[in-house]
């Protein structure tokens, strides 16, 4: 573990520190949210270290909090996540061990822990720069949602602080990168105006899972535009 640390150089270091700093701050506010909210202690610090995925966690209690059902709490929390499996099998040749540090990496592989990783062009770098930001985000992002949610039960309002903005400015920073191409921008466009537009008449939840329809919009577009081009 020492030889791991000694392998990131400083600039590195610096910026896995600062991004670390962010996640536990962010950690806070969920924190402190979930319990504000009415939620016991014990189960965002719970699934902090079960789950370990800020924006499925996010979305999981928003949707309770909401009156929203288990069912379209946990599948749309799993489908949030999908995302991390291409992800996982990018950086999967910098975790190596045994079968236990394995599932413990293949644990805390987050955006984040990809784009550091990938950033890196020599294997050794590659594997501090995973293992390094993997268990700085993992303590950070802990410890911060311990302190929130032992702050949230002397907060009872979160908005004073702004704490609620926490989840909609952490699911639009995940966003953002993906809308570059015309496809995602259709698919993305299309999936607020089912969400918004079933908001009034369904539970919690339901929309969100509704506005997955919104990915048929990305099929077959830019075929279209091709040929209107040619022709």
């Amino acid at each position: 573990m020492r030889s791991l640390w000694r392998t990131l150089d400083r600039a590195l270091a610096r910026d896995i520190a600062l991004v670390c700093v962010a996640c536990a701050f962010v950690g806070v506010s969920f924190g402190a949210i979930t319990v504000s909210s009415g939620l016991p202690v014990w189960l965002p610090t719970l699934m902090s270290v079960a789950v370990f995925a800020g924006a499925s966690q996010f979305m999981f209690v928003a949707i309770i909090a909401s009156g929203g059902g288990l069912v379209a709490a946990v599948v749309t929390g799993l489908l949030v996540n999908t995302r991390l499996l291409p992800l996982g099998f990018a950086v999967g040749d910098v975790i190596s061990g045994n079968w236990r540090q394995r599932l413990f990496g293949s644990h805390i592989t987050t955006d984040e822990v990809a784009a550091f990783t990938m950033a890196q062009r020599d294997p050794g770098t590659r594997r501090a720069a995973f293992w390094g930001c993997g268990l700085g985000l993992f303590a950070s992002w802990n410890l911060g949602v311990l302190l929130g949610a032992f702050g949230g039960t002397v907060i009872k309002d979160t908005n004073v602080f702004g704490l609620d903005a926490a989840f909609p400015a952490v699911l639009l920073a995940l966003v953002l990168p993906s809308l570059k191409d015309g496809p995602t921008r259709r698919a993305a466009a299309v999936g607020v105006v089912i969400a918004l537009a079933t908001s009034p008449f369904l539970t919690a939840g339901a929309p969100v899972l509704l506005a997955l329809v919104g990915v048929l919009a990305s099929l077959g577009g830019d075929r279209f535009a091709a040929k209107k081009v040619a022709t």
